[in-house]
């Protein structure tokens, strides 16, 4: 994907959002998201459980192994609280702040060090410590609607 179609999905999904219908759909939505990335870009994904987050967090890190010859297999980080994912064209530090109890905590884990990383960070159910957040980051909303989903870009 080029920047151009980049900045119109984006676009879209800022003034509209996006209707999701299927978990391919939501990965398919993720690479393409993953081709206008770079080195320190960071996402926070709100939503519900179920609401397609690690789908789409598997799309990018599928765009980023995209023509490198490697798979990498995403599932949520919900018990290891941050997944490594190497060998695409960038690293992908994937986290989930559902089961931390504290900012504490999720500092503990190398947060900070992540965020200085030559990488891309996502992490899931930001909305627990705001704060922690940097200033430079992309919101993305996922919500279910009638068995499907919606993305929204709320910010950057």
């Amino acid at each position: 994907m080029n920047t151009d179609s980049y900045s119109q999905r984006m676009a879209q999904l800022s003034e509209t959002g996006v209707r999701v219908d299927s978990p391919e759909a939501m990965i398919a939505l993720g690479r393409e998201v993953a081709a206008g990335l770079h080195a320190g870009s960071v996402l926070a994904l709100q939503g519900g459980l179920g609401a397609g987050k690690t789908h789409f967090t598997k799309g990018i890190a599928e765009g980023l192994a995209e023509g490198l010859n490697c798979s990498l297999e995403v599932t949520s980080p919900t018990f290891t609280l941050v997944h490594e994912y190497q060998g695409g064209r960038l690293p992908l530090y994937h986290f989930d702040f559902y089961r931390m109890a504290s900012e504490d905590e999720v500092l503990r884990i190398g947060w900070d060090e992540y965020l200085d990383e030559d990488g891309i960070v996502v992490v899931e159910w930001p909305d627990k410590f705001p704060s922690l957040i940097p200033a430079e980051v992309t919101w993305l909303s996922f919500e279910h609607d009638d068995g499907a989903r919606i993305v929204k870009w709320l910010r950057s």
